[in-house]
């Protein structure tokens, strides 16, 4: 992929960035504006009309968000648990995000530094790459705690790990093991924290 064609790439997935985030601001409005927003059963009710679309495009929502920042991954995690439950939001949320981050790990690999270096920021990528100074060993194990947190850059460490010699293997494992906790922590932090701001406002 040279680099004419990977300038119109990010300006392509910005543009969709941008416009994801409106499309988010404009259907927050509108949620709020009918009630869905005040009262998390009338959101469920709203979604689950659609019995089996629903689930569907908010799964695919999900892969998607992890390759192409639509929308951030912490608003739609939020918004899995209190649309689908504790449980099928859960599952939701960590199998989408699962297939999204080994898809975008497969892009890294298939179209290399290049394409890594477009949606990652030179500093940072520069930082995370030095881990390989001191062996590709160590640099799985900080990869690894680094997943386990849920505050950590996932989509820019998912792309520079597929610029090492990281194996499939040992990725797979480390996705689903290690992102239920961050994915329970972050949905929940996020649900528990907003309802706690409502009601000291």
């Amino acid at each position: 992929m040279n680099q004419k064609v990977l300038k119109y790439v990010k300006y392509a997935f910005n543009a969709i960035t941008i416009l994801g985030l409106i499309a988010t601001i404009i259907g927050g409005i509108y949620l709020w504006r009918v009630g869905a927003l005040q009262n998390p059963a009338s959101l469920q009710q709203l979604v689950m009309t659609h019995k089996y679309a629903g689930p569907l495009i908010f799964f695919c929502l999900q892969i998607l968000q992890v390759i192409v920042p639509i929308i951030p991954g912490g608003i739609t995690m939020a918004a899995g648990v209190l649309i689908f439950g504790p449980v099928w939001g859960f599952i939701y949320n960590y199998v989408g995000i699962v297939i999204g981050s080994m898809l975008l790990f497969y892009f890294g690999k298939k179209y290399g530094q290049s394409l890594v270096q477009t949606f990652v920021k030179e500093k940072t990528y520069n930082k995370y790459m030095k881990w390989l100074d001191k062996g590709q060993k160590r640099f799985n194990i900080i990869f690894l705690l680094l997943i386990l947190s849920p505050i950590a850059p996932d989509d820019a460490l998912v792309l520079i790990a597929s610029q090492t010699k990281m194996s499939w293997k040992f990725f797979t494992w480390t996705m689903l093991l290690c992102k239920p906790l961050p994915i329970f922590l972050y949905s929940y932090a996020l649900i528990f924290g907003g309802d706690w701001l409502g009601h000291l406002f």
